[in-house]
């Protein structure tokens, strides 16, 4: 039997197959459950570890079929050039259809308006919901792993959202026995995670096992940093230190990548992957936890801002 055949994660376990492969099965099933039961879906696509992976997972379950989905990615203008072109280059290399939501076209008509503190990750939610809209997409395929916050840890892997793209946590729906209910009205439509009982471990020990490809700045390297509320934080297009600040050299790598203002690197010298599956494996702190701003301004910060529609 291959890894591409649908096979039950409880049958696999008891044959002796090995965490990895019981991931592996159950997202491919989610994958296929999608293009199954839904209409116009869609992958979250950044570039990113995790939204790699995604795309690796739905090769894998349509091969040697196209994949069926498209891409779409919210773009903050303050990503890092790095993982932008890896982008382009990852959607190109297996002929995907990428859609780019510019946040800055948003700020441009008026729609949006600039934060006083330069970050542009909030800024996000009403570009994603308009292009959610726009392209009629019913379901929204992302990364989101339930280790990484708390309130990610209340989705289920199919996740309803209302006709204003808000999130209930207490309208979540049982899922037993890997039954999934997409069922939504007109206007509504699902989120959903296949890597939803992946942990980062497990992120980067698939990626090992699969050599799946990430951007450059996953690994050690030398960059100029400075810090900012306990975290290495770089300059760009969003800002730079201020003048209390001090910009220093250090060997540093990114364990998450995303809006370059509230994301922060840390001081590493795992320069392979197996070298980070054994500092992942040490660490007692979530990427997001330890190298997402964002993600402090208040405990519930991640809830407050999915019952507004973020992914």
């Amino acid at each position: 039997m291959t890894v591409d055949s649908v096979r039950s994660p409880d049958l696999v376990e008891h044959a002796g197959s090995n965490a990895l492969d019981v991931l592996e099965d159950e997202a491919i099933h989610i994958f296929r459950e999608v293009a199954g039961e839904f209409d116009r879906p869609v992958i979250l696509f950044s570039g990113g570890k995790d939204s790699t992976l995604l795309v690796h997972l739905a090769v894998r379950a349509f091969r040697p079929a196209p994949v069926p989905l498209p891409l779409l990615h919210v773009d903050t203008g303050h990503n890092f050039p790095e993982v932008i072109e890896f982008r382009d280059r990852i959607a190109a290399q297996y002929g995907l259809r990428l859609e780019v939501a510019h946040v800055q076209d948003w700020i441009d008509d008026g729609t949006l308006t600039e934060r006083p503190d330069g970050s542009r990750n909030p800024l996000q939610t009403v570009p994603l919901l308009d292009s959610i809209t726009r392209g009629k997409h019913d379901a929204v395929v992302g990364g989101g792993r339930r280790d990484e916050e708390r309130s990610r840890a209340k989705e289920r892997i199919i996740s309803l959202r209302d006709s204003f793209g808000r999130w209930d946590p207490r309208k979540q729906r049982p899922e037993l026995w890997d039954l999934y209910n997409g069922r939504h009205a007109p206007g509504e439509h699902v989120r959903v995670f296949p890597l939803s009982n992946w942990t980062e471990l497990d992120v980067w020990r698939y990626i090992a096992r699969e050599e799946i490809e990430v951007p450059p700045i996953y690994f050690s390297h030398r960059r100029e940093v400075y810090k900012r509320d306990g975290m290495w934080m770089t300059s760009g297009p969003w800002g730079g230190p201020t003048e209390k600040e001090t910009v220093e050299t250090h060997q540093v790598r990114y364990r998450t990548v995303g809006d370059g203002s509230c994301t922060g690197a840390v001081l590493s010298e795992a320069a392979d992957l197996s070298t980070i599956i054994n500092e992942v494996s040490a660490s007692r702190l979530t990427e997001r936890g330890a190298t997402r701003a964002d993600d402090r301004v208040s405990e519930a910060a991640m809830e407050d801002r999915k019952r507004e529609g973020y992914f």
